[in-house]
């Protein structure tokens, strides 16, 4: 039996002491140590498996980490970990106090730039090899980026100024034709032309002033290790393409790519994903997309809009059923809010679905393209509040303070699988401006949600329980902590509903009954529906003493969404000891 050579590597210093003819068995281990641990603790497969030789002969190669390894998104990094002296902590991967499940930097002097969201690499390495340059430092800076990344416009504008400089910087292409789910666009097809030869116009990143070598084998360590060093020795920005097989070594998961990108548990034998209890109730997702496209054959105005997310955001069930009418943009949230845009302006009803957390990349055009001209975009944000073990990247903890102050824009947070459904219904009959509909991960907890549309009123919220003393004011699904708190209490529960507009009707009737008002958010205290209230309030000075309850004015790690209400006072038991205060 080999001794293992895994084993021997606490720090890339050990890695560079072994023979070339040894990093073959090391690939192997460093696969089956991924495999084994991600079976039992769960987490992102596919493309880590992918990128194995590549992590090995980049830390072989490049003197780490005075050489800055920068890793777009972060999903292909667990061998890197796993090789940075993290391997013995690395079944801690995304739980609360273990590591992150992505690079970041307070973790690891290995880890050069926190990552989490797509497309930051080249533009994080430029601005590190220019930021040398300027200091004298001779070293290197990599990005490593996917082919479903590099089509993102923030890619394209790192790639547009490094082509103008000098800088030491070598961007790796780690192509294997797939994002979370398959690349789409222009570029992919250009890249798949690339791979088989057939490509007869000028090369892309050539006429972007790289010095591009590639396509070669991403799972050949010898041709791997050979191209790198001698990209080392070439001057200015340069660039490789290297083949990747997502999932490689694991037959299911180079079988099922999309499935086994983050699989849960599975059988580190076999491959097989262990079925998880399987849930009466139904995932807002899909309570999104079923009726979406339920709507749409209605409604022939209505479109669907996606940036690479369709499986995650259950698009997918209208672009199998009317994939004429539902678009996957790619990695692409500017582009993805602006299209719709200038959908809406032809008539058509776009019902644009991101998750919240990347929502935030599309800021200015939220502003500029949608709100400030009106256009009746309707935006579903996905994975609202706390998303669970992706941690801080992720959560999406903001949207309700970062579109409570744009005009012109409504945000409604339904408490259920009914109001989703009823709001996307409202929404369609026709708005004169965009309305936000923000929704979490994970299932609702209805049976029956099919039910016959209704219609909302605008600006209307709603109360749940009669009690006295004390009301608790919240929006959205934190509702049913608040239900459950306040069973036996004595205390008054609305459901507002809107963010913006406020039902300022109810709120007055509310301000002038109950000494004490709590309002309860699964976002940000900062600008959020609790600061809404304290606006209304000081605006029509009421004197009421009220208590914002929400995410705290720090950003929240990983964890299960369980531990992570615990941690900011949202669950069952925080909620009753704060509300029996008042009772």
């Amino acid at each position: 039996m080999q001794n293992s050579i895994l084993n021997q590597i606490q720090s890339p210093t050990e890695l560079r002491l072994l023979n070339p003819k040894d990093l073959p068995q090391l690939a192997q281990e460093l696969r089956e140590f991924i495999i084994n641990i991600v079976a039992t603790k769960q987490g992102h497969l596919g493309a880590s498996l992918g990128a194995v030789e590549l992590t090995i002969a980049l830390h072989y190669v490049f003197n780490t980490p005075t050489d800055e390894l920068i890793w777009d998104v972060g999903h292909q990094a667990y061998g890197h970990k796993i090789l940075t002296g993290r391997k013995d902590v690395f079944h801690t991967n995304r739980r609360l106090n273990g590591i992150s499940g992505f690079p970041k930097r307070e973790e690891s002097e290995y880890d050069a730039f926190g990552v989490g969201h797509s497309s930051t690499s080249i533009s994080a390495a430029l601005g590190m090899a220019i930021a040398s340059q300027l200091k004298g430092d001779n070293k290197h800076h990599v990005a490593v980026i996917g082919d479903a990344s590099i089509a993102s416009g923030m890619a394209f504008e790192g790639l547009n100024h490094a082509g103008v400089t000098n800088a030491n910087l070598l961007v790796i292409l780690n192509d294997n034709a797939i994002g979370i789910d398959p690349s789409v666009g222009a570029l992919k097809q250009y890249l798949t032309n690339v791979k088989k030869g057939t490509q007869k116009q000028d090369n892309i990143f050539e006429a972007l002033n790289f010095n591009y070598s590639g396509p070669i084998d991403g799972h050949n360590l010898e041709a791997l290790i050979s191209e790198l060093n001698r990209l080392k020795t070439i001057k200015g920005p340069k660039f490789l393409h290297v083949i990747t097989t997502k999932g490689k070594g694991l037959k299911q998961a180079e079988k099922d790519q999309v499935k086994y990108h983050a699989p849960g548990k599975f059988d580190a034998i076999t491959g097989e994903i262990i079925p998880k209890t399987k849930s009466s109730y139904t995932k807002f997702q899909d309570v999104f997309g079923e009726t979406i496209v339920e709507l749409a054959k209605l409604n022939e105005n209505i479109v669907g809009i996606t940036p690479a997310m369709p499986t995650g955001s259950s698009l997918k069930y209208m672009m199998e059923e009317l994939p004429e009418r539902a678009f996957d943009v790619g990695i692409a949230e500017q582009h993805a809010v602006t299209l719709a845009a200038g959908m809406a302006t032809q008539g058509l009803i776009p019902f644009c679905n991101i998750y919240s957390t990347f929502l935030q990349r599309a800021y200015d055009q939220i502003i500029h393209d949608v709100a400030l001209q009106k256009l009746p975009v309707i935006f579903c944000l996905d994975r609202a509040g706390l998303v669970g073990e992706d941690g801080a990247t992720h959560h999406g903890v903001f949207d309700l303070s970062y579109l409570n102050c744009i005009p012109n824009l409504d945000v409604f947070v339904p408490r259920n699988e009914v109001e989703l459904r009823n709001i996307m219904y409202t929404a369609q009959l026709g708005l004169n401006k965009p309305i936000a509909i923000r929704y979490p991960r994970g299932t609702g907890n209805m049976l029956n949600w099919k039910l016959p549309f209704k219609p909302i009123e605008i600006g209307k919220g709603e109360q749940l329980k009669q009690g006295k003393n004390l009301a608790v004011l919240s929006v959205g699904t934190i509702a049913n902590n608040i239900a459950n708190t306040i069973e036996n209490l004595e205390v008054s529960h609305y459901d507002m509903r809107f963010v913006k507009p406020l039902d300022k009707e109810l709120l007055h009737d509310i301000f002038k009954n109950y000494h004490t008002i709590i309002t309860v958010e699964d976002n940000s205290v900062k600008g959020g529906f609790g600061s809404s209230i304290l606006e209304f309030a000081a605006k029509y000075n009421y004197k009421n003493t009220i208590k914002v309850k929400g995410i705290p004015d720090n950003f929240i790690e990983h964890g299960s969404v369980d531990e992570l209400q615990r941690l900011v006072g949202l669950d069952v038991n925080s909620l009753k000891i704060e509300f029996q205060k008042f009772v």
